[in-house]
């Protein structure tokens, strides 16, 4: 009996890869237009099923079958795992710090040390001095960049602005950080060195963050007012938080174990847990009087201490002060917290997965180098496709891994050296994920600072201004190595 192979299915079109995407595209305006700040909160999963449905309709006319299709969602799941673990123990992090007194310690001196002139400024350097010694973005903005946030409050100034600085600040130092996970997977994918991928990378990075620091200066020196409303809302944070709060510097002791542990290189999710712990212990100690004023009528004593510090894990707190703007201040954080950002993550993976296994993205990419003629064309297609993974599989790693792989013989082919193709992945694959609402950075940044990324996306001025850096570096062929020179 003859036996009949599977037909191979069929490469898909470019109107084939085109259809979700438009798809997809059109869904999401109409989200932000239907639901504005809201659309992170479900129509935009919504949006991205259904795009996926489209796809995979595609890509069974195409010749796929289901089960194979099926396992490629599967493993996107899979790949948004760990992702998942870090979220709901940052969710955790934030409950138990605000219960501690870390986070409202960090924001009442914060208050007392730094000048609304240059607070935006100050946000983005310190950022950046912490994610640079600590080699991660996204513990940065859940601590530092909390309290931030907080301070941006009490001067009565825009937390879009803060947010767009911690984030600036935040990615400036993961990306010269040789202890980054990305600044060490760039490398590895283009085939170079380390620290002569980090000393290239200063040639774009140093001066777009330069831009942007200015920019925040500018804004910070522009700040309205006669200083008296902000005086006011300042004594007012600080009188409050020194009577719902036992403020001492010890307090802030988490935060120095957080930072060591991360700086000594332990995984993101242990360091971030065993923050979240050190938290509770804290608020034990320290905040005995606030744990009794949060606890359920008629509780009292061990059991009103367990039930508040277990809460905050898994749900938060929610501070009661008489000052409703102080209370959305305090009242935030619990695994509870990162759910809707989980659900956001795992449906933007699993779509991104469908594209890849139905074969949409290596079709653009054959498109976009047919068009690449020159250097300049060619880092910009690079930099269009670290974005457009970013935009489709929702993973800053994969943004990076992907057209690292599918560009990385066209540069040895046109003889740039793998510094020139490292250095233009992280000015974009790794700059531009958290400016994606769906992507995995976008949506913790979303979860950790409270914010739509849709306030915050245009004052992340580092991340626009660096691939528009690296698009003119091509160009004009400013500080594009070849393979016979050294790398700088």
């Amino acid at each position: 009996m003859t036996q009949h192979s599977e037909p191979q299915p069929r490469i898909p079109s470019m109107l084939d890869a085109l259809i979700p995407i438009f798809a997809l595209i059109a869904m999401l305006s109409t989200a932000v237009i239907y639901f504005g700040d809201n659309s992170s909160y479900g129509p935009n999963q919504i949006a991205l099923l259904i795009a996926m449905g489209i796809a995979i309709i595609i890509g069974l006319k195409n010749g796929f079958t289901w089960p194979s299709i099926e396992k490629a969602m599967v493993n996107g799941i899979s790949l948004s795992l760990s992702a998942v673990l870090i979220l709901l123990a940052v969710g955790s992090l934030i409950g138990t710090w605000l219960l501690s007194g870390t986070v409202p310690t960090l924001v009442y001196f914060g208050l007392q040390i730094i000048d609304p002139s240059w607070f935006y400024a100050a946000a983005c350097l310190v950022c950046g001095i912490v994610a640079m010694s600590i080699g991660s973005s996204w513990t940065t903005a859940a601590t530092v960049g909390v309290a931030f946030i907080g301070i941006a409050s009490g001067f009565e100034m825009s937390t879009a602005v803060t947010a767009g600085a911690v984030i600036s600040g935040a990615y400036f130092g993961d990306k010269l950080s040789p202890l980054s996970e990305t600044t060490n997977l760039a490398p590895a994918v283009a085939g170079t060195e380390l620290f002569a991928h980090i000393r290239n990378m200063l040639w774009t990075t140093v001066p777009s963050i330069s831009i942007a620091l200015i920019l925040f200066l500018i804004i910070g020196f522009s700040h309205s007012g006669d200083g008296t409303g902000s005086t006011d809302s300042i004594n007012n944070l600080t009188t409050t938080l020194e009577a719902t709060y036992n403020i001492s510097i010890l307090n802030l002791l988490p935060l120095v174990v957080l930072l060591t542990l991360a700086y000594k290189k332990m995984p993101a999710f242990p360091a971030v847990a065993i923050g979240a712990i050190i938290g509770a212990v804290w608020a034990v100690i320290f905040q005995q009087e606030l744990i009794a004023s949060m606890a359920a009528e008629g509780v009292e004593g061990v059991k009103a201490t367990i039930m508040v510090v277990w809460t905050a894990f898994f749900d938060g707190v929610k501070v009661s002060t008489g000052d409703t703007s102080i209370d959305e201040l305090l009242s935030r954080g619990g695994m509870s917290s990162m759910l809707n950002t989980i659900w956001l993550v795992m449906t933007a993976l699993c779509f991104g997965a469908v594209l890849e296994h139905l074969g949409m993205l290596r079709r653009f990419v054959d498109a976009i180098l047919s068009a690449a003629k020159s250097t300049g064309s060619l880092i910009t297609s690079t930099v269009a496709t670290c974005i457009g993974t970013n935009l489709i599989t929702a993973d800053q790693y994969m943004a990076i891994v992907m057209p690292g792989r599918m560009y990385k013989e066209e540069y040895e082919r046109r003889g740039l050296h793998p510094t020139t193709l490292s250095r233009t992945l992280e000015d974009s694959g790794t700059i531009t994920s958290p400016l994606i609402p769906w992507n995995t950075c976008g949506a913790f940044m979303m979860g950790a600072l409270a914010l739509s990324s849709y306030e915050y996306i245009f004052y992340c001025f580092f991340n626009i201004i660096n691939p528009i850096l690296a698009i003119a570096y091509g160009y004009f062929g400013f500080k594009i190595k070849t393979l016979q020179e050294q790398p700088a």
